[in-house]
């Protein structure tokens, strides 16, 4: 990135940036994951031109169209480096558009280890930097700070997974911490803790991942969202489940704040540009209601 593309990113914090973007686009994120069935279905091979058509067209149909994109790092890592060069193309694909490029990632470890990720996801100059990366908190939310610094000092932010969807998760997410409060609550406080040092005018830097299908496990977790000023990324809108009756239940009380993402439902709908744009299009409308009327 050069200095433009730096002094854009600085120009306004993350939460903030994506809250716009909201505003202008609709509520919805559309993840990028180009595994091989999706290829095979849209009549490409399983290699790196596949990915490269795959990835690309997705950019070109829904960047200025949507407020957030979300490449799965591990289907682009797949293919090697040539695989990594793709997702840097999705990136710099995103920026100038409005839309803002979260990569999905899930990166968590200690010391300088995890500084190099920060490096990588979230620093100056990182052909790997999009506006917001994902982090796994389970060394520790307090591993994650070289990651929360560079998010800082660059404008960039992050989502930490707190409640994810996936049955294994509860076993360690509903766990008591030292304090008594769930291993989930914790990590929605501690970042919110850290938010509370951040300069925003509408949404904080620093978000979490709560899985729109948890049903009422937050509740049950004492996870405090609608305490939470930042960024909410539900994974789980359309093709794993979750409709915009769901999302308003699970989400109560923080409708405002939270990020739906679809992925097979709306990438089904490829190879053409039009497709694209009309499934993303419809998941958006279903959305609007719920997600940017007043709170229930």
């Amino acid at each position: 990135m050069g200095d433009e593309g730096g002094a854009a990113i600085r120009a306004g914090g993350f939460g903030d940036r994506l809250a716009g973007a909201m505003s202008e686009f609709g509520p919805l994120c559309v993840g990028v994951d180009p595994h091989a069935s999706l290829l095979r279905a849209w009549g490409l091979e399983d290699d790196v031109e596949g990915l490269r058509r795959f990835s690309l067209t997705v950019v070109e149909a829904l960047a200025g169209r949507v407020a957030a994109l979300k490449p799965q790092a591990a289907f682009f890592e797949r293919h090697g480096s040539a695989g990594v060069a793709v997702l840097e193309e999705v990136i710099a694909g995103c920026r100038g558009t409005g839309t803002q490029c979260v990569v999905d990632a899930k990166r968590g470890d200690i010391g300088s280890t995890m500084a190099g990720y920060a490096d990588a996801y979230l620093g100056e100059g990182s052909p790997l930097a999009g506006d917001a990366v994902t982090l796994s908190p389970y060394l520790g939310l307090g591993s994650l700070l070289p990651a929360l610094d560079a998010a800082r000092e660059s404008g960039r932010g992050v989502f930490v997974l707190a409640l994810t969807s996936n049955p294994e998760g509860a076993s360690v997410q509903g766990a008591a911490g030292p304090d008594g409060s769930t291993v989930a609550a914790g990590v929605v406080g501690g970042v919110e803790q850290w938010n509370r040092g951040c300069d925003f005018s509408h949404i904080a830097p620093g978000g979490v991942v709560v899985g729109a299908t948890v049903g009422d496990a937050a509740r049950r977790f004492g996870v405090p969202l609608a305490d939470f000023h930042g960024p909410i990324l539900a994974p789980g809108f359309g093709a794993q489940g979750a409709g915009s009756e769901q999302v308003r239940a699970v989400f109560k009380g923080a409708l405002d704040r939270v990020l739906p993402s679809s992925s097979r439902a709306v990438l089904a709908q490829g190879p053409g540009v039009a497709g694209l744009r009309r499934a993303a299009g419809q998941a958006c409308d279903q959305l609007q209601p719920i997600l940017t009327g007043t709170n229930h």
